[in-house]
């Protein structure tokens, strides 16, 4: 999937948390709109076979995590630290395979190392991990990107390595296709989100 990171501004999304935090009641887009069960990302599937101990469990109380201001400059943190340590390479240059999910190697991978690494170092630090969820979207080149989902009491927030700034789901540039389910993390949703056309689906 894609590397190729996008200028934006990090400080902008600290700045307007207090303004989410405020009007985030009033504002119906702020939740992905889930659909049925869907089929795994062929990159998942493959992950959960080599690493089960991720992709075991699940739980009927998924957790949306309140989000204080602690916990915003966690994502914040996180997510800028995990951006600036990964350097971005692709499936074809570190595994001569066109997509292979696992943890960053040397240092290096493409977006669906990113968010595992995100997500890990997230779990680690106490986040409930059926809120940290895996997400496959369209990118604004139309081809297939991951990023993390993270489900809080504002509204699903999205930590990229594309983009600096960790921002709610709807203001992102991507067209959203399919997610980790909540209540187990080695099945998948499918999510609607008609905001944006596409010209192609991605490829499970």
């Amino acid at each position: 999937m894609n590397t190729r990171k996008l200028t934006s501004t990090a400080v902008l999304a600290s700045l307007l948390f207090a303004g989410w935090t405020a009007n985030a009641h009033a504002s119906p887009t702020r939740f992905m709109e889930m659909n049925t069960a869907t089929s795994a990302p062929i990159g998942h599937r493959q992950f959960c076979a080599e690493n089960g101990w991720a992709c075991r469990g699940g739980t009927n109380s998924p957790v949306v995590v309140k989000l204080t201001e602690q916990r915003w400059q966690e994502l914040i943190v996180v997510n800028r630290q995990i951006n600036q340590r990964i350097r971005p390479v692709t499936d074809e240059e570190l595994f001569g395979r066109k997509e292979y999910w696992t943890y960053p190697v040397n240092g290096a991978g493409d977006c669906e190392e990113y968010v595992l690494e995100k997500q890990r170092a997230l779990v680690a630090a106490g986040w409930p991990k059926s809120a940290l969820l895996i997400t496959v979207a369209k990118d604004v080149n139309n081809a297939g990107h991951a990023v993390l989902t993270v489900r809080t009491d504002q509204g699903d927030m999205i930590l990229d390595n594309q983009i600096e700034a960790v921002l709610p789901w709807y203001a992102t540039p991507y067209r959203y296709i399919k997610r980790q389910s909540s209540y187990a993390p080695a099945k998948w949703t499918g999510i609607s989100d008609t905001r944006v056309t596409t010209v192609s689906s991605v490829s499970n």
